[in-house]
């Protein structure tokens, strides 16, 4: 985040520059005082420091500040400690843990509301048209499909997941304008779904990408949602991909439900979860 205020230097006006400096000088300090302290310190008015942060990217101050707070902290782990064979499972269990909090707490600062607003948007103009949403993924990303279909559906959404490229290209070929797919790789580079993304794009429907920034896949979508983490995509097991993938899916699901709105969703599931206590011990 620092390094993005560095190079957003030389194109910002001069008053937007000193609060820059102000950042670059003392970033903890930065996001915790006030708007009007920070003004002060500066030497420019109020509404300069919100227009500084929105011409570095973020919605607003606050925006700001939270993602500022996040790069900073203190004994956050943003570097990735691979698991070694001699490694105790005390060892194993604390960089587990450490990979997936730095993924996660590095995409919080990294994500591109825009990019997930249009994804949002996409999926909310289908489940209200009625049309598809299809979830896409091979090996470890065919099981976030699979989690995906279960998330969307519960939301009254028209889903299906497919982990066969047979299957992803046969079901990519019957999509059409309006219609919705997703995409997960890890890799980026997997043939097949390539093949079912670039034919699901011709067919008219929308293309969410979710996959490693800079891969082939991440250029063949409508949309790319950027999953990036050190964890090469050639692992033995990879798990800090996996998991972040599935908060994407989440952020999305959540975002989606609270547009479709509770009037229509809350019955829906008010219901669906009484006719499963049948299913539960009491």
């Amino acid at each position: 985040m620092l390094d993005r205020i560095k190079a957003s230097l030389p194109s910002l006006a001069p008053a937007e520059q000193r609060v820059a400096k102000l950042v670059l000088s003392d970033p903890r300090s930065f996001a915790s005082q006030p708007i009007t302290e920070l003004a002060d310190r500066a030497h420019v008015s109020k509404p300069t420091v919100v227009r500084f942060c929105r011409s570095v990217g973020y919605n607003g101050l606050a925006d700001f500040k939270r993602k500022l707070a996040g790069s900073v902290s203190e004994g956050v782990p943003f570097i990735h400690r691979s698991v070694d064979a001699d490694d105790k499972i005390s060892d194993i269990t604390v960089k587990v843990i450490d990979n997936t909090v730095a993924a996660f707490l590095k995409y919080r600062n990294d994500a591109s509301t825009a990019a997930i607003e249009k994804a949002v948007t996409a999926l909310v103009n289908a489940c209200k048209a009625g049309r598809r949403v299809e979830f896409f993924g091979v090996g470890n990303s065919g099981v976030v499909a699979q989690d995906a279909q279960h998330k969307f559906f519960r939301l009254g959404m028209h889903t299906i997941a497919y982990s066969d490229g047979h299957m992803q290209v046969m079901s990519a070929s019957l999509l059409g304008p309006g219609d919705c797919v997703v995409v997960i790789s890890n890799s980026g580079r997997t043939r097949d779904l390539m093949d079912a993304c670039d034919i699901a794009r011709k067919n008219g429907a929308t293309t969410i990408v979710i996959t490693a920034s800079g891969s082939p896949l991440a250029a063949a979508g409508h949309i790319h949602l950027a999953a990036d983490h050190p964890e090469g995509f050639d692992r033995y097991s990879p798990m800090v991909s996996r998991l972040l993938h599935l908060m994407i899916i989440d952020i999305l699901a959540t975002c989606v439900a609270l547009r479709i709105g509770g009037d229509t969703l809350q019955p829906l599931l008010r219901e669906m979860k009484n006719n499963l206590r049948s299913k539960r011990y009491a």
